[in-house]
């Protein structure tokens, strides 16, 4: 895959960080310039994103204080798609799909809101993987496996990506074989993932959740299926590994805030 082919971008940035207690904000909004506190001060965890970003057109999957993230990003001119309801980074992503269908370009890169320090000769890695693969997947190996979702790899390819919640219950010697995890980060070949998101909406997880005080059925969507989709079809999927496992971290409660801030700031003063 050309390096120089234009590539288009999907931010996934509906959602609102339920763990910042203190915070009533879109956490992509959060910043990583930290002034009277921790939740207030410059330079929005999306800023970073959009600047680190190939070039290329570029979409924001808005949900919760969308005019507030508008608000923040206008001045890169992103396509603004929105998510109706929260229902799983697939459901972003379908959220997407007419941007995507509008793009002049082959391949794209999909990445989430709260993961401001991916390098762009990262997100160049992975554009470069498709020249091979269908899908790559950006894994990174964590002092600690716990939470995160693992690849499945055979040779290089990735065969599927099993979630925290479910590999935990394999056997010991099972859980020790995985050692790369997901960042949630992928480039596509952008016809081969329009093709797939057509599956994905055809297969939706059915869950109970309670919203308002009652329990109701809601349908979501994860990427992470179309990668096994993508597999058991014979579509090859590769994977590229961080090389700093902070490159990937999430902004998603108070401690990894301050710890971005934190790297942020040696970042500029280096």
């Amino acid at each position: 895959m050309e390096e120089s082919a234009k590539t288009a971008s999907v931010i996934l940035a509906a959602g609102r960080g339920s763990r910042m207690k203190e915070f009533d904000g879109n956490k992509t909004l959060l910043p990583l310039i930290s002034e009277e506190s921790p939740y207030k001060g410059r330079h929005p965890i999306l800023l970073q994103i959009l600047s680190s970003l190939p070039d290329g057109p570029k979409a924001l999957v808005v949900n919760y204080q969308k005019e507030a993230v508008m608000e923040a990003t206008r001045d890169f001119y992103p396509t603004y798609c929105e998510q109706p309801e929260l229902n799983g980074t697939g459901g972003g992503l379908l959220s997407a799909r007419a941007f995507l269908e509008r793009q002049d370009c082959d391949q794209l890169i999909v990445t989430m809101g709260d993961v401001p320090f991916v390098k762009e000769a990262t997100y160049r890695s992975l554009v470069k993987g498709l020249s091979d693969n269908s899908l790559m997947v950006l894994g990174f190996r964590p002092e600690s496996k716990k939470q995160y979702g693992v690849l499945e790899i055979e040779g290089p390819r990735v065969c599927k990506i099993i979630e925290w919640k479910y590999w935990r219950e394999y056997p010991e010697d099972k859980q020790q074989a995985f050692q790369v995890c997901n960042s949630g980060i992928y480039a596509g070949k952008k016809e081969d993932i329009l093709r797939y998101l057509l599956v994905l909406a055809s297969r939706p997880h059915k869950v109970q959740k309670e919203i308002n005080g009652q329990l109701r059925e809601v349908k979501e969507y994860f990427i992470t299926d179309i990668v096994e989709y993508m597999h058991n079809d014979g579509l090859p999927v590769g994977f590229v590994i961080s090389e700093n496992e902070d490159e990937v971290m999430g902004v998603d409660d108070l401690p990894a805030l301050i710890k971005a801030q934190k790297i942020f700031k040696e970042c500029t003063l280096s």
